[in-house]
């Protein structure tokens, strides 16, 4: 039996498990099978490595995307670039970081935005998906600002005042409005957005986060998470498999 996973601290309603098993059925593979590892971020990771050796490949959510790299054996070249990891391939006794949500959001975000699009974007978080998304958007060549309630980046209190209407993209990286949350959303001023927007959450479930809606009842047009999903699960397929 292959065994894969995802670790995350809540994964009650993961879409990951039943795309995988989906995806198995569909290619005719019946060993194989996919678990969920709610994991406490009180608890030592290192202990969680050591009792799952029989995995064969994992993947990575909040808030562990940065916290489980220095209890890997190797990160790829974009892991390293990017600082961050969303999947994890088990191999002759290493555990091996990638990610694979950069170039996921980069192939979904570049098929959504209007041609010619040359306007700056404004990244809502500065987490191991923010890092993702950065790295992203440099490739792209589109210009950007964060802000966060870290430290780092610009903070919403200053975000009013600070204010760029060349933020033309605005994407949220943070968990903010994932279910069962559904009234938190970023403290952007809305009251600025119109049809000339565009919103991306990397948020899927719900289908529409408080985020996107109140950019759509300005008029912005907007985009959930469920699309990169699926990319970053097949390309991390394609590394488990490499």
């Amino acid at each position: 039996m292959s065994q894969f996973g995802l670790l995350g601290k809540s994964l009650q309603h993961s879409f990951s498990k039943s795309y995988f098993e989906e995806k198995w059925l569909q290619e005719g593979l019946s060993n194989h099978e996919y678990r969920l590892f709610e994991w406490d971020p009180g608890k030592d990771l290192k202990a969680f490595f050591e009792s799952n050796s029989q995995l064969q490949g994992l993947n990575v959510t909040v808030p562990y995307k940065s916290m489980v790299i220095p209890y890997l054996d190797e990160l790829t070249p974009e892991a390293q670039l990017i600082g961050a990891v969303n999947c994890i391939k088990h191999s002759q006794d290493r555990w091996i970081g990638h990610n694979t949500d950069s170039l996921a959001f980069m192939n979904s975000l570049a098929s959504w935005l209007p041609p010619g699009f040359n306007a700056l974007a404004l990244v809502c978080g500065t987490g191991g998906a923010s890092k993702a998304v950065q790295q992203a958007l440099n490739c792209l060549e589109i210009g950007f600002s964060c802000v966060s309630s870290s430290g780092k980046g610009i903070s919403y209190g200053h975000l009013q005042e600070l204010w760029d209407p060349d933020w033309k993209l605005i994407i949220n990286t943070t968990p903010l409005g994932m279910y069962p949350d559904l009234d938190s959303k970023p403290e952007i001023p809305y009251q600025k957005l119109d049809s000339s927007f565009l919103l991306y959450d990397l948020v899927y479930n719900p289908e529409k986060s408080l985020f996107l809606r109140l950019g759509a009842n300005q008029g912005a047009r907007v985009k959930n998470g469920l699309e990169m999903l699926h990319l970053q699960a097949d390309l991390s397929w394609q590394f488990w498999n490499q």
